[in-house]
């Protein structure tokens, strides 16, 4: 080895030593070259966090970490320093919603289609658990890889450390918090398994379970519940990795993609269930319900992603755009300040931007809709750092953290700053160098002609606007770029004194040369005099202008909170009084409604604190209950398996639904929402109240009898259904047959299962014994077994009903209600001697095979028989008329008109276990109450107030009005966005906006037309 060589690996041990560092582990190929960072940054404005402001202070930091901050403090020996006399040094943004790093997930080639067979079971390999989109198993710092390419548009918007993860399944693994520096991955990572990640999507995963977003909670729930039960080792389980990956993040912070307002409460009940607080990835809504966001007491990641407005110009366009989109576009901008104001903690996240280089001018709006400045720069370095447990090393400027920092050229939010350098763990990269100093100012400029020198003032105002003054002011084209220069001067009244000049800048002296406007050529420079008088740029808000308000739900005819209806004490006199009681009809009598509840029912009442209304020619019923009904619910059916008897419509509410308003409108104040027919053992029903502007909790009809619904026939058996036609239905069953025995199975198992929990819990000596799993599947059904749980039966053909009874009888339990039962009228007297109720429609017949025996005299034939029969919608349209279509079975089968009406009143009560509450007009029932104009069974019917718990949420007086504000607020938000279109802001094409009208009457699945919302009610 040469002197030399020995000497300069010397010296590079000595400065290792020196600086505490340990060789690393890589070999070097080449000299090592062990560089040490150490940097004095003075003269600055700094933001150590966004309480904490310094003037003329000073940054030190050495070796990627910061070692003091302050100021006074003298310039270490050593440091190189960089004067940043009039910059800002701030802690660089956290973004812990990313996926940089990480290759996007790709479904197989193809996907999922119809043609395709159902996938049952897992495709994954190895030890894991049944469900493929539970991938515990997948750790982010795996997989991460520096991409400077992707990391440098990030830089530029300020950001230094992300928290990137695998976006792909419903149990997503774990992500990692890196920082976006290009230095080899072992050195970015600040932490490998820095959180848990979970959502509503099921990525890429192809299994046919789950299929909607009950069946994601439900799968969530379980499985829950089975890693708790891992926890013991169970033999019959064997190695599950998922479950013991699952265990093993509990200790994480766990991160929820929702996306939605209601998907947010969604994940934090799931969350409650099981001890957990989920940090919530919000999906741009939450201002509408932002109340509820308050309470999970959750921490949210708040993308500043607003929607595009739309092209409604062409009137035959902006009709199909729902107003409730047009008024998101208008008010996505307020989201950020709603969380401030309501004190929710929260982080802001890149995430959903079409392109992330939109980010500072959606904050910058963010700032005229409400969001303070400092809560943004909390929300982009404390709040994200302090959740993931990490502001130990990043996300405030204090030492013995992390050197990520931003050079600015002034307050980092105002509009006309720029980022000059972001220095991410010690290194710098340049954002805009060129700006860092400010060139602006007047300069003595002097052109060197050949009769002698001229002069001139350069008023230097931006990069692309200069004044130049002689004996006249003359504006120029002028460009600058930090380096070089060119000057176009052309003064519209001298037009012989034209010059083209161009030059570099060289500190504070400009030169180059020129020409003039015969074209001699000539040197010019240029010197600094003193700078600009113009006023300083400063960060301001702009004024947002008037917008709507928020309304509850966010949907026409929603109520503002100064609007919103409360409970009263009514009183309805002189009125025809159909009370379905034994008092019968009573004419020019009085209702009483007091404290949510029928105080009374006669004649002469009185109360002095009452809202009187004139009942005089009108008709007073109980509220209308729709005893099958498909409203209200983002997801109906889950189809994936033969059972599936864990998924709960009430975990899927959608109060948003208009067919609230809408079934209000005709009377409805009770409706049963059924899960959907494609399976033999669907899920779990909800019974709601009509309660327009509640949320999902406060629809539920609280205190009523738990259901469950069951189907036979086509729907079950898929044979015909254009899903699995042919050879493709691999899902059992695919004959009647099949599902006899789908029934006896499942109750065999919960019998079994239910033997086994009383077994374990009947042990006076547990020592040694584990207890049996959880199955939420098998509870519903053990619940059914004990008459706790209740079925309704889609069903059609007098042979499967008879089936499903005689099944039923077999295994312990009975049948509640069959519903549709359309060949009832066949087997009524056993469907008497079994006990069950028949919910049927009045004359749908003959829409596919397996009602073609249906007659309009079905109902009155089973009523005669002695069964209790209700008339049902299972469409939402029809159910705004359930009144007129009771009213065809007194035409049909000659029933009463008293009891015609209690097939959509007091029947269905009585078929629900809820007929204490509601269904007749009694005192102490609910007052849930409609005042007809007209003879409540005539087609000429309107119900003029529809009262749920002494609430009007319907008034066709007020809706009339109401319907002039919804037309005067599209008129206002669609000149709005035309305004905003030929501005020349972006826009995109108008957008119908659709809703799903579900229905069983479907082969397959229970969702029927696809309709475009409009803002129709009536």
């Amino acid at each position: 080895m040469t002197k030399q060589k020995s000497w300069l690996l010397a010296c590079g041990f000595v400065l290792l030593a020196q600086f505490g560092l340990a060789q690393p582990s890589f070999p070097e190929n080449g000299v090592a070259d062990p560089r040490h960072g150490h940097y004095a940054f003075t003269n600055a404005t700094i933001v150590k966090d966004a309480g904490t402001t310094l003037t003329n202070a000073t940054l030190i930091i050495k070796d990627g970490k910061i070692t003091a901050v302050g100021t006074g403090i003298k310039v270490p020996a050593g440091a190189v320093e960089v004067d940043c006399n009039g910059k800002f040094i701030y802690p660089s943004f956290i973004d812990i919603y990313a996926d940089y790093g990480i290759a996007t997930p790709q479904r197989q080639a193809g996907g999922f289609n119809f043609a395709q067979q159902a996938q049952l079971n897992s495709a994954a390999k190895g030890a894991y658990g049944w469900n493929q989109a539970i991938k515990t198993d997948v750790e982010a710092y795996k997989q991460f890889v520096v991409d400077d390419a992707k990391a440098k548009p990030l830089r530029e918007l300020g950001f230094g450390t992300v928290l990137s993860h695998v976006k792909d399944g419903i149990a997503r693994g774990t992500g990692t918090l890196v920082t976006l520096a290009t230095d080899k991955e072992n050195f970015v990572i600040l932490k490998d398994r820095a959180s848990a990640h979970y959502s509503f999507n099921k990525g890429t995963s192809t299994q046919s379970y789950p299929g909607s977003m009950m069946g994601m909670i439900a799968l969530l729930r379980q499985t829950y519940l089975d890693a708790q039960w891992y926890k013991t080792k169970p033999a019959a389980e064997g190695l599950n990795l998922s479950l013991q990956f699952w265990n093993d993040e509990q200790g994480l912070p766990q991160i929820f993609e929702a996306n939605d307002k209601w998907n947010d409460l969604r994940a934090d009940r799931i969350g409650d269930e099981f001890g957990v607080q989920y940090i919530i990835k919000g999906g741009g809504n939450e201002y509408q319900r932002i109340k509820e966001m308050k309470a999970t007491n959750a921490s949210f990641i708040v993308p500043i992603a607003y929607p595009q407005a739309q092209d409604v110009e062409d009137p035959n366009d902006a009709r199909f755009v729902s107003l409730s989109d047009m008024k998101h576009w208008e008010l996505a901008p307020t989201n950020p300040g709603a969380f401030e104001k309501a004190g929710i903690p929260f982080c802001l996240t890149t995430a959903d931007l079409r392109d992330v280089k939109t980010f500072m001018t959606n904050l910058r709006s963010a700032f005229n809709y409400g969001l303070s400045e400092t809560a943004a720069l909390t929300a982009l370095t404390k709040t994200p750092a302090t959740i993931l447990g990490v502001y130990n090393q990043v996300g405030s400027l204090d030492a013995g953290k992390w050197a990520n920092f931003l050079i600015t050229s002034g307050p980092i939010f105002s509009e006309k700053t720029n980022i000059l350098q972001n220095w991410v763990q010690g290194n710098k990269y340049s954002v805009k160098e060129d700006g860092w100093k400010d060139n602006r100012g007047t300069y003595k400029l002097v052109i060197n002609t050949a009769s002698g020198p001229v002069n001139y003032t350069l008023d230097f105002k931006s990069n692309t606007s200069a004044n130049l003054i002689g004996k006249d002011t003359i504006t120029s084209k002028f460009y600058f770029d930090g380096r070089q220069v060119r000057i176009n001067v052309a003064p519209e009244r001298k037009p012989g004194e034209n010059m083209r000049l161009s030059g570099i800048v060289n500190n504070d002296v400009w030169s180059g040369t020129g020409e003039d406007s015969v074209g001699n050529m000539f040197t010019w420079t240029a010197t600094y005099d003193r700078p600009s008088t113009q006023k300083a740029d400063s960060v301001r808000k702009r004024p947002a202008g008037p917008v709507g308000k928020v309304t509850y739900p966010f949907e026409p005819y929603g109520w503002d909170e100064s609007q919103a209806p409360k409970q009263e004490t009514i009183l309805i006199k002189n009125a025809t009084v159909w009370t379905n009681e034994k008092e019968g009809v009573l004419q020019n009598a009085d209702v009483l409604i007091k404290n949510g509840k029928i105080a009374a029912v006669g004649k002469g009442l009185s109360d002095a604190s009452a809202r009187v209304i004139d009942g005089t020619g009108k008709h007073i019923t109980p509220g209308i209950i729709d005893e099958h009904s498909h409203i209200a619910a983002s997801s109906i059916n889950e189809g994936g398996q033969s059972v599936t008897s864990e998924v709960r419509i009430a975990d899927n509410l959608n109060p948003d639904d208009i067919n609230i308003y809408r079934q209000l409108s005709g009377g409805v104040t009770t409706s049963h929402i059924l899960h959907g027919s494609a399976n033999t053992i669907g899920g779990q029903t909800q019974l709601i109240k009509l309660r327009w502007g509640a949320n999902d909790e406060d629809l539920k009809f609280k205190g009523s009898a738990p259901f469950i619904k069951f189907a036979l026939g086509e729907n079950v058996k898929r044979s015909t259904s254009s899903i699995s036609n042919s050879s493709n239905n691999v899902r059992y069953p695919d004959t009647r047959m099949g599902v006899e025995q789908v029934l006896i199975d499942a109750f065999t198992r919960a019998k079994d299962y239910a033997k086994s929990w009383d077994a374990y819990n009947s042990a006076k000596d547990k020592k040694g014994l584990t207890a049996p799993r959880r199955d939420l599947e098998l509870d519903a059904l053990v619940e059914i077994l004990n008459n706790k749980r209740f079925i309704t039966c889609h069903s059609y053909v007098q042979s499967e009903i008879n089936t499903a009874m005689k099944v039923a009888e077999l295994m312990g339990y009975h049948v509640n209600t069959f519903t549709h039962i359309l060949e009832g009228y066949k087997v009524a007297d056993k469907m008497k001697a079994h006990g069950a109720n028949a919910s049927t429609f009045s004359d749908w017949w003959n829409y596919k095979l397996e009602v073609q025996d249906a007659i309009p005299y079905n109902a009155a034939i089973m009523q005669r028989v002695g069964l209790n029969v209700a008339i049902n919608s299972d469409d939402a349209e029809m159910a705004r008329r359930l009144n007129q279509e009771a009213a065809k079975i007194v035409k049909y089968g000659g029933v009463t008109e008293e009891e015609a009406l209690k097939m959509v009143t007091l029947n269905p009560a009585k078929m629900l276990h809820v007929e204490d509450k509601v269904g007749s007009l009694k005192t102490g029932k609910d007052g849930d109450v409609v005042l007809w104009s007209d003879h409540p069974l005539s087609i000429y019917a309107k119900p003029l107030y529809t009262i749920v718990d002494g609430t009007v949420y319907f008034d066709r007086a007020k809706d009339e009005q109401m319907q002039k504000t919804v037309d005067a607020e599209r008129n206002r938000l669609v000149k709005k966005l035309v305004g905003e279109k030929r501005s020349g802001a972006p826009v995109q094409p108008a957008m119908p906006s659709y809703q799903y009208m579900h229905t069983c009457t479907e082969h397959g699945h229970s969702h029927g037309l696809l309709t475009i919302d409009t803002d129709d009610v009536n």
